[in-house]
């Protein structure tokens, strides 16, 4: 099993962590899969406005054309999930951004979530990303802290505090679960939930999770999502997270004290992955980005 990981972001130093955090979930998630990443060619080195957002999508189309072949799932690794429906079409293969696979999580029965990510400017297109997912106004918190996600990758350990308090905010505001979304953000749940007192899922555990799930549907029946701070089992009788009157154990030995995951949540799966696009289309599409970018490099 083969996992594209592509990050949207120029940063290398984003694309590292993310590799890194990602090898360390598969087994922890209860999956095993050989992954590949690669960084974006051009483009912001953090996307944190509407205009590098718009220049990522082009990249990852890019990045999907060099490097898809021979991959067996592929995952957009940075939140906000740029040029995510334009990749899909594209694949061939099951394809998942960060932000979609972590809003199943809200259609598991939830009445709210929140989203906690970094820099302000993301607040307003995540609603809208939540929005044109079909998400209903409200049901998804979208909440910012100021440092943008570089920042945050830059000193993880510095931002967890200020995650931490706009992880609990959202949860006084209503959220059953709270994902922390972003690259930068990759591996800081179990830190961001033991200083808040809060399940928190990293969307990243949300992604491989679910692009594992609809590539080898039975192979990835592995024990479920895992919020740090709470447990959100593996279906109807798991064990952890409080739902059996015992103590809560999470990602990272989160141990008590803590909110409890919703029973409900179980494996997060994401539909949008489950039914890969035609293999055809993913001969000319391609080849046409790639004449698409040399036209571009004769203009210039």
């Amino acid at each position: 099993m083969k996992l594209l990981l592509i990050n949207g972001n120029t940063d290398p130093a984003i694309t590292a962590r993310v590799r890194h955090h990602a090898q360390a979930a598969l087994p922890r998630l209860g999956l095993s899969a050989e992954l590949h990443a690669v960084t974006a060619r051009f483009g912001a080195r953090y996307i944190a406005s509407r205009a590098s957002a718009a220049i990522a999508g082009h990249a990852v189309l890019e990045a999907l054309a060099d490097h898809g072949a021979g991959m067996d799932g592929i995952i957009i690794a940075c939140f906000g999930d740029p040029g995510l429906d334009a990749a899909k079409e594209l694949a061939g293969v099951p394809l998942v951004g960060m932000a979609e696979a972590s809003l199943a999580v809200a259609r598991a029965g939830l009445r709210r979530i929140g989203f906690i990510t970094g820099g302000a400017a993301w607040v307003p297109m995540l609603e809208e990303f939540c929005l044109s997912r079909g998400l209903p106004a409200g049901q998804v918190l979208v909440r910012a802290v100021a440092p943008d996600g570089a920042r945050i990758a830059a000193d993880p350990e510095g931002a967890v505090a200020e995650l931490a308090e706009a992880v609990r905010a959202a949860a006084r505001d209503g959220a059953e679960a709270v994902v922390l979304g972003g690259a930068g953000l990759a591996g800081l749940a179990p830190a961001v939930a033991a200083a808040s007192g809060v399940a928190v899922l990293d969307s990243l555990d949300c992604a491989l999770l679910a692009v594992m799930q609809a590539a080898v549907p039975v192979r990835a029946a592995g024990p479920g999502l895992r919020a740090a701070g709470g447990v959100a089992g593996g279906g109807a009788g798991a064990r952890g997270g409080g739902a059996d009157g015992g103590p809560q154990r999470g990602a990272g030995g989160v141990d008590g004290g803590v909110m409890p995951a919703p029973k409900n949540l179980g494996m997060v799966a994401c539909p949008a992955a489950a039914t890969p696009r035609p293999r055809s289309n993913t001969t000319a599409q391609p080849s046409m980005i790639r004449r698409s970018r040399r036209s571009d490099t004769r203009r210039a």
